[in-house]
């Protein structure tokens, strides 16, 4: 049996169309309170008590929402696809390499508020290489290629096991693209994309501090033709 990255068989249930319609009214209630000052842990926590929801819920609602401030930021910092003809881009690396191997492996993807597709793989620092892999790859570079982008530079986390493994075959896979390919395997994969411009990730932090940030994955998505869940 193939390895199916971040699939989880209770999906099926605590994101249903009956726990959606629960997850929307969480939504609502932690929405409220973080355009109120509140933490979204704390947030998230208190509501998800309330309407006893799973972890796996939990990190659904924390993942989709932002406050309004931070989707007008994110909103206004967007790039188009279009815009990336002979430019040079910056991937935040397993973030978008791992939301893809969740698509194309079906599991759960979130449709999230600031219009990002994010995955609930929760890796923690464990990662290793699937079936998938190579095709996520080639779907990203695929679409660089299609931009006519320059050059793109792919940063890995160190700490993060197969780092090296996932860097060796990033590089393989990536001479047979046209653009220039510099894979770099280091620690403070974050604070090296803040300030930067177009950033290709879903973290939210790092779609905070950017210059500018191209929503890659939701473009990978429709030209899949696969479906993300909407819980807000």
């Amino acid at each position: 049996m193939q390895a199916k990255r971040g699939y989880v068989p209770k999906d099926d249930r605590f994101f249903g169309e009956k726990a959606q319609e629960t997850l929307r009214v969480a939504c609502k209630h932690v929405c409220y309170l973080i355009n109120n000052g509140y933490g979204l842990k704390q947030a998230s926590t208190f509501v998800g008590d309330h309407f006893q929801l799973s972890d796996r819920q939990r990190t659904a609602i924390v993942r989709s929402v932002a406050t309004t401030q931070q989707l007008d930021s994110r909103r206004a910092k967007e790039v188009s696809l279009d815009a990336l003809g002979d430019q040079a881009v910056w991937i935040d690396g397993f973030n978008t390499i791992i939301t893809l191997e969740v698509m194309l492996s079906d599991s759960t993807l979130l449709s999230c508020m600031d219009g990002s597709v994010r995955d609930l793989a929760a890796l923690r620092g464990t990662y290793r290489i699937i079936p998938v892999t190579v095709d996520a790859i080639g779907l990203l570079f695929g679409m660089l290629r299609d931009a006519g982008v320059r050059s793109a530079t792919v940063l890995l986390d160190q700490p993060v096991s197969n780092s090296g493994r996932l860097g060796s075959l990033l590089r393989e896979v990536g001479e047979a693209y046209p653009f220039v390919l510099d894979v770099r395997v280091q620690n403070g994969v974050d604070r090296t994309l803040y300030g930067r411009e177009n950033v290709i990730s879903s973290d939210s932090v790092i779609l905070d501090h950017c210059v500018g940030w191209v929503n890659l994955t939701r473009h990978c998505l429709e030209l899949q033709g696969n479906g993300a869940i909407r819980v807000w």
